[in-house]
């Protein structure tokens, strides 16, 4: 297995690989990063470069390699369960990341665990290990009942290139659409977008015509050349943005969609929100036509992201976040 790089940090993390762009970001912390790669159930075994390029001062191991090290890990970050359950012999702090709804989950996975049996049990095992819990957004923490600490992911808007948006064409990023068609209000999206020009972008086995970018930089210069973007999702399931959205918005697009009670779009501003297809889609026939008009409401759209999702702000919060995890740890029974 790739060793990587030399850690230069006084202090490493463990976490487990799940969503690279999330992971990334972990990369501002300025600690060392072993990343366990090799999981069951991903549709890659290794880091999908992709997505993103390898955090500075990282590692790649396996799971068996990470329960093996020597090294003392500040931090273990997990994502579910299986996470928790799979690092239940090591002596270290660990924190579950919240990435999705309990509604969502539930939908997605199609188990046949109830919504709150799911809830209970995860409830049950973060009291036993004395785990620090962080969701992502304020409504997936409601969902579960953690609402102690919400940490967004951080986005840097210098990253990305100016908006030039040539492409007289709507734009979306999403991996897996065939299994998370009621989370993404599908039906919604192609009623209301039938007839205008769209490019899907991202990891969708079986959808013709539809690839992921080569890397991120490629979704960068993907993403600056169209008028606008689109997010939908059921409120029930999903927040009104996610990290795709953002990242489009911090490249100067206005983005589309339903009206999410926590979507950041301010309607006719940086961009236009309705529940009616028919309205949705003249709208974006409106971007279509007019690039100006695009590119007026894009720089809103820069702005939002730029004040809402500072990548100071996330390296902060999951900062004091780990020192919760810490403090939780050394105050376990016995």
């Amino acid at each position: 297995m790739e060793e990587g790089r030399l850690h230069s940090a006084r202090h490493t993390l463990l976490v487990f690989n799940c969503h690279e762009p999330w992971v990334y970001q972990l990369g501002v912390l300025g600690y060392g990063l072993d990343i366990i790669i090799g999981l069951a159930g991903r549709y890659t075994q290794m880091w999908d470069a992709r997505m993103r390029p390898a955090p500075e001062n990282c590692r790649f191991l396996t799971l068996a390699e990470a329960l093996h090290s020597k090294t003392h890990y500040y931090c273990i970050i997990t994502h579910n369960i299986k996470d928790l359950l799979d690092v239940r012999e090591r002596a270290e702090p660990r924190l579950l990341v919240v990435h999705s709804t309990l509604e969502g989950r539930v939908e997605e996975e199609k188990s046949g665990v109830s919504a709150e049996e799911m809830k209970q049990m995860l409830h049950k095992y973060v009291e036993l290990t004395n785990c620090h819990v962080v969701a992502t957004s304020a409504t997936k923490g409601e969902s579960w009942g953690f609402t102690e600490d919400i940490v967004t992911f951080g986005i840097d808007a210098r990253q990305y290139l100016p908006y030039s948006g040539e492409e007289p064409c709507g734009i979306r990023v999403c991996n897996f659409i065939n299994s998370r068609r009621r989370i993404l209000l599908w039906d919604f999206y192609q009623e209301a977008f039938a007839g205008i020009p769209m490019r899907l972008v991202g990891h969708n086995p079986g959808m013709a015509g539809v690839a992921a970018a080569d890397s991120w930089d490629h979704l960068k210069r993907i993403l600056r050349s169209y008028r606008f973007y689109v997010h939908t999702a059921e409120p029930k399931l999903e927040a009104g943005y996610n990290m795709a959205s953002i990242e489009a918005m911090a490249a100067g697009l206005p983005v589309l969609g339903n009206l999410h009670p926590t979507s950041p779009v301010k309607h006719g501003v940086s961009g236009f929100l309705s529940d009616d297809p028919s309205e949705l889609g003249r709208y974006a026939q409106m971007l279509v036509d007019d690039r100006r008009l695009a590119r007026l409401m894009g720089q809103k759209a820069r702005k939002t992201a730029i004040e809402c999702f500072p990548m100071s702000k996330f390296r902060e919060s999951f900062l004091r976040s780990i020192e919760t995890s810490r403090r939780k740890w050394q105050n376990r029974p016995g």
